[in-house]
């Protein structure tokens, strides 16, 4: 079905040109995208994307970003089809799809997950996971970190008897400042450069990076609906394609991409530096690995899916079984 509707868009292409058409001006596709959080650096390809023209390019008018509550809550919007494209935690988007939220990943933005454990140095010195025996956690106790933080205590042998769990809200990084909790979990590319700016700069942060202690898993990623792509793939592979040029974009110019980003999104005018410090953590940690260098950022692997599907599994996270088939589609990457 998916290969059928390519052919007949491509074949309407060429007809049009024959007849002379080529200068037709068609109406490009209007998309709306819904974020999984507040706008954050690793979101700066859809702003890059519009301001620079990489859409518009692939006749694609992104109508609306739409700031988000989480990233279930972006999975279940656009798999409701109340938003064309999300952007989210891919763990967790392999989650909701056991729990039949039709949605499947397009684009891995982090090849490693950027989730970590997160304390003050001059209190708290993190150097191996079972140095969280005693302390007092703050947990959001649902979403992203929630689903990271039950699978990194089940790699390394722990337990939440082994700790005090603490709600919080975000900000997270506020309980810490004010000593209410030991240690967060949180983002190496949101709640870091922020929470080290307030906390005394470069080095006043303990940060244990779940990528080195067994929680082998893609990060977060672009993603569509199921129906999207039946019934629209070639609508689907122009934003795949144009989202990727704007990434290659952002990773070449973080400074501009962190001040269009600051510019475009309403409440950021100030916050190009923070845009800016998130941008740069993921370049220098989780935009790239092996399978980016031989294939472009954004690449996905049905082995490295599966990676990710059994660190879920193994770790009791995910209990109903999936394919990689399941939850992502390398259909629209190979389009660039």
């Amino acid at each position: 079905m998916l290969r059928r509707s390519l052919i007949k868009a491509a074949t309407f292409a060429a007809f049009a040109g024959a007849l002379g058409f080529s200068g037709l001006a068609l109406a490009a596709d209007k998309v709306s995208v819904q974020l999984d959080w507040v706008v954050r650096g690793n979101h700066a390809m859809f702003f890059v994307g519009k301001e620079k023209g990489f859409f518009a390019k692939n006749d694609i008018d992104v109508a609306e970003i739409r700031k988000g509550s989480g990233s279930p809550d972006a999975m279940r919007l656009v798999g409701n089809e109340n938003a064309d494209f999300g952007f989210g935690d891919l763990p967790t988007l392999a989650v909701a799809r056991s729990q039949n939220v039709p949605v499947v990943a397009v684009v891995a933005v982090n090849q490693h997950s950027p989730l970590a454990i997160i304390s003050l140095a001059k209190t708290m010195k993190l150097t191996k996971p079972a140095d969280l025996k005693g302390l007092t956690i703050g947990i959001h106790p649902a979403g992203s970190t929630y689903i990271f933080f039950k699978g990194f205590l089940a790699a390394n042998g722990l337990t939440e008897k082994d700790m005090t769990l603490n709600s919080v809200s975000p900000p997270y990084e506020s309980y810490l400042l004010l000593g209410r909790v030991q240690t967060v979990v949180g983002y190496v590319d949101a709640e870091v450069p922020e929470l080290e700016a307030k906390a005394g700069g470069p080095g006043s942060l303990s940060i244990m990076m779940g990528a080195d202690h067994g929680w082998k898993a893609y990060g977060s990623g672009l993603f569509t609906s199921q129906k999207m792509i039946k019934d629209k793939p070639d609508v689907v592979a122009r934003f795949v394609r144009a989202y990727r040029e704007a990434f290659d974009y952002v990773v070449a110019h973080p400074e501009e991409a962190a001040e269009i980003t600051a510019k475009a999104a309403p409440g950021y005018a100030d916050k190009k530096d923070v845009l800016l410090a998130q941008i740069n953590a993921d370049i220098a940690s989780t935009f790239t690995g092996p399978d980016t260098q031989e294939h472009g950022l954004g690449w996905m692997t049905k082995t490295r899916w599966e990676e990710t599907l059994k660190t879920l599994t193994d770790q009791g996270v995910l209990k109903t079984a999936l394919s990689a088939d399941d939850v992502f589609t390398d259909t629209f990457l190979a389009k660039k």
